[in-house]
C-alpha cells in the first residue's frame, strides 16, 4: 500500500524537507512537480505533462517515475495512458518545497524533527521510553525475497560487479521495474515497495556501496561527508538496507541502528534495518547467479551459473579499480 507524502503522522517540517531532497538540484524534475501539481486539474497524463513542461516523453516518464517512488505523487491511469495525481500537501506547499530544492544550503539548515539543528558544541543525550521505539535488525535469511540464500553454502568471494549491473540484478530478484537513476542528491540507490519479509510487502530503501570503496566500510566512507546513512533514513521506507562487498565495521551497524530508533520513535511506527556484508552479497550472487551473471565483467571472473558450481571455479581479485560513481556519494 502506497503511503503519501501527506502522512498525518509526519511532522511539517520533515514533510516540507523530504520532498525537497526528492527533488534536487534535478530542473527536469522540478518542472515534472510544478507541472503535475499545476492547475486545477487533479490527474494529468504523460501527454498533457509533455505539453506543460516542454520535455522528451522518456524524460518525463524519468522524473515522474522517481517522484511516485518517492510517494511525492500517485501514479494512475487515463484510460490506456499512464498519469499522475497531485499530492495535496505538495499542492498546498509547492513554492516552499521549490525554493529549499532550489537553495542546498537552506535545506541542509533546515530543522526538520528527525535532523534538528543546534547551536554550539554541546552534546545532548535523549533517553526515550521503551515502549516509543520499535526497531528491528534483519539478516538476510530473515527477508522472503532473499529466500534462496538460506541454502547457499559459504564459498569464496566473488569478483565485484559493477554497481550498475548489481542494482539492475537486484531489480530483477525483487521484480522492481521501476527506473533509479544516480544524482547527486539521491536518498537511497532502489527505492521498491515490492521487498517481502515475513509474508508482508514492505517498502525498502537499499544503499548500495560499490567496489570503489576499499577495505572494512567505516561512517567515514558512506558519502563525500560521512552521511549517506543519514540520507538513506530520510527515505519514506519501513526497511532500510545497506549493502557492501567487504567487511561492515559495527560502527556502521550502530549508526544504522541509531537512525532506525530515531526514525521510529519520531513516526510512532516499527521500523527495520538490515546489513548485506560481502559474505551475504556472495550467497546473494550465486543463489540469484541467473539475474546477475549478465553484469559488464570480464567473463571469466562472472559469478557461476547454477549449472557451473563445483567446476573449479576461482575467486576474483580483492580489489579493484575505484568506481568514480561510488566515491561521489
Amino acid at each position: 500500500m502506497s503511503i503519501g507524502v501527506s502522512d498525518v503522522r509526519s511532522n511539517l517540517q520533515d514533510q516540507l524537507a523530504n520532498v525537497a531532497r526528492v527533488l534536487g538540484r534535478s530542473e527536469d524534475r522540478k518542472n515534472v512537480f510544478r507541472a503535475i501539481h499545476a492547475g486545477k486539474k487533479r490527474i494529468k497524463t504523460i501527454t498533457d505533462l509533455e505539453r506543460l513542461t516542454g520535455l522528451r516523453r522518456i524524460r518525463v516518464l524519468q522524473e515522474a517515475k522517481v517522484l511516485a517512488n518517492n510517494h511525492v505523487v500517485k501514479g494512475t491511469r487515463v484510460g490506456n495512458e499512464l498519469a499522475y495525481e497531485k499530492d495535496a500537501f505538495c499542492t498546498a506547499n509547492k513554492d516552499k518545497i521549490l525554493r529549499l530544492a532550489d537553495d542546498p544550503r537552506a535545506l541542509s539548515e533546515f530543522a526538520t524533527k528527525v535532523t534538528p539543528k543546534m547551536t554550539g558544541s554541546t552534546e545532548i543525550s535523549i533517553r526515550l521510553p521503551r515502549e516509543a521505539v520499535n526497531v528491528e535488525q534483519l539478516s538476510i535469511d530473515e527477508i522472503d525475497s532473499f529466500v534462496k540464500v538460506r541454502n547457499e553454502p559459504f564459498a569464496e568471494k566473488e569478483f565485484p560487479v559493477e554497481e550498475k549491473a548489481f542494482k539492475e540484478g537486484l531489480q530483477k530478484v525483487l521484480g522492481e521495474q521501476g527506473i533509479f537513476q544516480d544524482w547527486g542528491g539521491e536518498l537511497d540507490d532502489l527505492f521498491s515497495s515490492r521487498l517481502v519479509v515475513k509474508g508482508q510487502r514492505r517498502n525498502a530503501a537499499f544503499g548500495l556501496k560499490g567496489r570503489g570503496t576499499r577495505g572494512i566500510l567505516t561512517p567515514g566512507k558512506m558519502g563525500k561527508n560521512g552521511d549517506q546513512i543519514q540520507r538513506l533514513f530520510r527515505a519514506p521506507a519501513d526497511v532500510y538496507v545497506l549493502q557492501f562487498w567487504g567487511q561492515i565495521d559495527q560502527s556502521v551497524i550502530e549508526q544504522m541502528r541509531a537512525f532506525a530508533i530515531s526514525k521510529s520513535a519520531s513516526e510512532g511506527r516499527m521500523v527495520h534495518y538490515a546489513v548485506i556484508d560481502g559474505q551475504d552479497t556472495n550467497g546473494l550472487l550465486r543463489a540469484y547467479s541467473e539475474y546477475f551473471n549478465e553484469a559488464q565483467t570480464p567473463s571469466a571472473e562472472r559469478v557461476p551459473t547454477l549449472a557451473s558450481r563445483g567446476a573449479g571455479h576461482s575467486s576474483g581479485p580483492d580489489e579493484q579499480t575505484a568506481g568514480a560513481d561510488d566515491q561521489s556519494r
